[in-house]
């Protein structure tokens, strides 16, 4: 795609045609500039079959603002849209609505409060609220929901992969199964989400990581495929990389030819005054080949060196690999919690694609528009009771029991404050039987999540560097209960309404149900 082609796919028409049909419908029904309120949010956790999430990884923010900076409806725009026709052959858009358009972009015109990137966030809670115009709020929804459902995804699974594997070192490898472009957001996101560092050469430099990678199974096969060996490719590599030689030793056979070659290979940089780094594993059962590499490299005197582990892992394998290790290693000598600190996990297909759930279901809903007495709620009534939207311009809250953990996010409207009520009514969003009362006693701490990014096109909010970003996750997984993190059937976080809007529901459900009902009754006979 040449760069033109590029700026055209990628600029402010990287979105989907309802969203200009819509705008128009807007402008021709002269509602276009009547302030509106929509919502961000998604519905449900990753659910990867096996293992379920639990919490989420907000992500993507910065990324969008990025976009919102540059796009603008160009001349270049202009004329595709001036060049779209309908079924008749008829202009879909019409002169003045693009007279209108030309020259616009969204970043000026709206209103932007959100959570930040790196907090942990969950189902129906307002991650992004976007108020202004109502054609341009309107058109931001998809570029909105591509930049921040993404990042959230992958954050939210690199996440896992850190509860999984604790401390030690994760590498994102995931650049050649990926997404194309996407994957340098989903390096980014991966990062966020608790990799040290990942393979993507571009994107780390961008980001101010330097890039990890060993060598491929390649390498040793054209050592061969020209005449020599294993061992000369090995010695070749660690000429090259004395200080940073990570050996690959899984091509020909790991533990009868890959690891006592490397370890030759690493003998000889000793002596001539190098320490080697480690190996990797690329195939075959990884927690015996790590005992069994462990037990060789510690004979010969390598005790302190990595062993990488790569090859379609992810969260659950490595709790798996972890788990054998630990039953496995005593009966060959050696100490399961060391051999555990010294691995470093190559994380690539299954982080970068979010494996087995590959699309976070993020939505971007109308919650309100403003007449002349203020902000009048809507809502959206779905047969299912958990997607009825809850309606009207809203606050975000997360509350802290009396050990600090989090307990339960609570949406109220947006003049009530439970920092000031001597005891909170949380409400389950659908269900009327399901409720709960917090007394202040059980309270160490209520925080507003949502923070101001732009106001009316200025952006007011200092943006944080990715290493803040890093620690804002850790903090708030620190701040989970265990049950919450747990990789299998993780326990339920509560998301709640305040006892005011949890009333405004019910008031809008109502007087719905009752005015279709009357325009039923109204319409006459077929």
């Amino acid at each position: 795609m040449k760069a033109a082609q590029r700026a055209l796919a990628e600029g402010i028409l990287f979105t989907d045609e309802y969203q200009l049909t819509m705008a128009q419908l807007y402008f021709r029904a002269g509602i276009h500039e009547k302030p509106a309120q929509f919502e961000h949010f998604f519905r449900s956790y990753p659910d990867y079959g096996a293992h379920q999430a639990g919490f989420c990884i907000n992500a993507g923010l910065q990324w969008l603002l990025d976009w919102m900076e540059e796009a603008r409806f160009r001349d270049e725009d202009i004329a595709c849209l001036r060049s779209q026709k309908g079924r008749t052959g008829r202009p879909l858009f019409a002169e003045d609505f693009l007279r209108w358009l030309a020259g616009r972009r969204p970043m000026d015109f709206l209103t932007i409060r959100a959570i930040p990137e790196g907090r942990v966030v969950h189902p129906n809670v307002p991650l992004t609220v976007v108020e202004g115009p109502l054609a341009m709020a309107q058109l931001l929804e998809t570029p909105l929901l591509n930049f921040l459902n993404f990042q959230t995804l992958i954050a939210t699974k690199a996440a896992r992969v850190r509860e999984s594997c604790g401390v030690q070192v994760v590498l994102e490898f995931g650049l050649r199964r990926g997404p194309e472009r996407g994957s340098n957001a989903g390096a980014r996101a991966a990062l966020i989400g608790g990799a040290d560092f990942t393979s993507n050469v571009g994107i780390s430099h961008v980001l101010g990581y330097p890039p990890k990678g060993t060598h491929a199974h390649s390498m040793v096969q054209a050592f061969i495929a020209l005449g020599a060996s294993e061992l000369d490719a090995f010695r070749a590599f660690a000429e090259v990389y004395p200080d940073d030689c990570i050996l690959l030793v899984d091509t020909i056979n790991t533990l009868e030819s890959g690891v006592p070659n490397a370890i030759k290979v690493f003998e000889e940089l000793r002596r001539k005054g190098h320490e080697p780094v480690g190996i990797r594993l690329d195939s075959g059962d990884l927690a015996y080949l790590s005992i069994q590499a462990a037990k060789m490299l510690d004979e010969a005197g390598f005790p302190n060196t990595t062993i990488v582990l790569s090859s379609n892992l992810d969260e659950l394998v490595i709790w798996q690999i972890i788990t054998q290790i630990r039953d496995e290693a005593p009966r060959y000598g050696v100490d399961p919690e060391r051999l555990i600190r010294r691995l470093t996990y190559g994380v690539g297909t299954r982080l970068i694609t979010s494996h087995g759930h590959s699309a976070l279901d993020g939505v971007y809903k109308l919650v309100a528009v403003r007449n002349r007495a203020g902000w009048e709620p809507a809502i959206k009534i779905s047969e299912t009771p958990d997607k009825t939207l809850n309606p009207g311009e809203k606050r975000v809250w997360r509350i802290y029991d009396r050990r600090g953990k989090a307990t339960a996010d609570l949406l109220s409207l947006a003049d009530e404050d439970p920092r000031s009520a001597p005891r909170l009514l949380l409400h389950h969003p659908s269900d009327p039987e399901r409720w709960r009362v917090l007394t202040r006693d059980e309270i160490s701490g209520i925080e507003s999540l949502l923070v101001d990014i732009l106001v009316e096109g200025k952006l007011v909010y200092e943006l944080p560097t990715l290493e803040e970003i890093r620690a804002l996750r850790r903090a708030d997984v620190e701040r989970l209960d265990a049950g919450v993190k747990r990789l299998v059937n993780p326990h339920i976080y509560h998301v709640s309404l305040s006892e005011g809007l949890w009333n405004l529901k019910q008031e809008l459900i109502q007087a719905a149900r009752q005015k279709a009902r009357q325009e039923q009754r109204n319409s006459p006979a077929p």
